[in-house]
């Protein structure tokens, strides 16, 4: 099997390089255009990058499919969940280029919500945990390196 990014580690992201890039989701998930505004200006064009890197870390884990010895599993339906999704960012991209920043903020966003929360519960919440997650795991690798 080739190795891709499901079949090899993903390397640790940077603290502020997490940071950076929740910052900028949360804020476009609360509908707050100037901070998203001024994260992407600090940030500047390696904003994309890191929103990818977070993406990858989302949605990998999320989509990955277990053995289910040929049955049907909770698995086996979220291909149908995913395209729906896929459907829904299209639909509602809001004029965005899924390939710049706003695009995949909102591609994380919609998929947090439609997957990753039961009910479209609290995303910003779901959000804070994903960005903890990848914090913790940011903090740990920094400091084998240091």
């Amino acid at each position: 099997m080739p190795e891709n990014t499901v079949t090899t580690p993903l390397a640790p992201m940077e603290p502020d390089d997490v940071a950076d890039a929740f910052a900028y989701i949360r804020a476009l998930q609360a509908d707050d255009i100037d901070t998203a505004c001024a994260v992407a200006d600090d940030t500047g064009p390696e904003l994309r990058r890191l929103l990818l890197d977070v993406a990858a870390r989302i949605f990998i884990p999320v989509t990955a499919v277990d053995d289910c010895d040929g049955e049907p599993c909770a698995h086996s339906f979220l291909a149908a969940a995913l395209g729906r999704l896929l459907l829904e960012v299209l639909c509602h991209a809001d004029g965005a280029c899924l390939a710049f920043p706003s695009g995949i903020a909102q591609t994380i966003v919609r998929f947090t919500e439609n997957i990753l929360t039961e009910e479209h519960s609290d995303v910003a919440d779901v959000l804070r945990q994903l960005e903890a997650a990848g914090m913790k795991q940011a903090m740990e690798a920094h400091r084998t390196t240091a």
